[in-house]
């Protein structure tokens, strides 16, 4: 029997997946210890196993994985718990993402920026926080998770699912919290550098426009939006693009163009996928360091800005704002 979708891709993924294992439990561990000179090693331990987890989310996501799709879908339930985002199902996460490789569009249910602005002083609140580089509107965007089935009349078939997975973790962290309340500090850290590298990650791949028709059956409003759009307003924001082995740390997520020229290229193909398509053309890959100025730069303006497909020169990265609150963890 077939197990692995791709013949090459037993040890790679097994690598992965053995490092999600070691580095979040063994995160716990030193958090747990009690001593401060562990605190850091613990904090990025646990916030890079959670990256990778959200990455392998994304595979099972696309069958990469495993030749069976239910094992990938299995697979992708159990990581969901690694990442926090277990409040939501794996089957919204997948149909989210595929709707925005379908419809070449940031397809969510609904668009914050509007609603949000009717709150000057929580925008405020929430401006001071991202000038504070605390990622307030994926904590938020993760928040309603919790949230909108108890609010939405066409999300209260979630409630229950929400109850129970608020009792498990609530429980588990009660625990820790009694035992060691610095290690449920430090994961709150943990998770919030979890959330910003995700979100740094997402913001500059796309000039994608947003549509607000993720509870909806898919219409014509993406159809006009051809190959051509795609690849325009799509944008590889590798980590290195001398150092290749230094994408690794992300996943090569970073190699975004070749993901959406080939969505079943499973993460370690990637790189090579690139290569063969792109070679010497660098129109759209942007520069580390242009994007982390930019990211710098434009974290409080990028919280209510929405990106236009087509925009002008970005300057290699320099001039792109970006857009938040497009996660594939959070399907709304």
């Amino acid at each position: 029997m077939k197990v692995m979708r791709y013949q090459d891709g037993f040890w790679p993924n097994l690598l992965a997946l053995g490092y999600i294992l070691t580095g979040y439990f063994t995160g716990w561990w030193l958090l747990m210890v009690g001593q401060s000179m562990w605190y850091p090693l613990g904090v990025v331990l646990l916030a890079h196993s959670m990256i990778f987890a959200a990455y392998m989310i994304h595979e099972c996501a696309h069958n990469t994985i495993f030749a069976n799709n239910k094992w990938n879908a299995n697979l992708g339930r159990v990581l969901m718990w690694f990442t926090g985002a277990c409040y939501g199902t794996y089957e919204e996460i997948r149909h989210k993402h595929f709707r925005h490789h379908v419809d070449k569009a940031d397809v969510v249910a609904f668009d914050y920026r509007p609603r949000l602005a009717q709150y000057p002083r929580l925008v405020k609140v929430m401006k001071a926080l991202e000038w504070c580089y605390i990622p307030a509107i994926e904590i938020m965007m993760h928040v309603l998770v919790i949230i909108l089935p108890f609010t939405l009349a066409n999300r209260r078939h979630k409630r229950a699912l929400v109850i129970r997975v608020l009792l498990t973790r609530g429980t588990v962290f009660a625990i820790i919290f009694s035992y060691q309340p610095a290690a449920m500090m430090f994961y709150a850290v943990a998770y919030m550098l979890f959330l910003t590298i995700m979100r740094y990650m997402d913001v500059h791949q796309h000039t994608y426009e947003i549509f607000e028709t993720l509870d909806q059956p898919r219409g014509d409003e993406g159809k006009h939006f051809d190959h051509e759009y795609e690849v325009r307003n799509t944008f590889s924001n590798m980590i290195s693009m001398r150092h290749p082995w230094l994408n690794l740390l992300v996943l090569n997520f970073g190699y975004h163009n070749a993901h959406h020229e080939k969505p079943t290229m499973p993460w370690y193909k990637l790189p090579t996928l690139h290569h063969e398509l792109f070679a010497c053309d660098t129109r759209q890959m942007f520069p580390f360091v242009n994007l982390i100025k930019s990211y710098h730069q434009y974290r409080v303006p990028r919280m209510l800005n929405a990106d236009e497909g087509d925009l002008a020169d970005l300057e290699k990265g320099r001039r792109f704002i970006g857009v938040d609150g497009v996660s594939f963890l959070t399907a709304h």
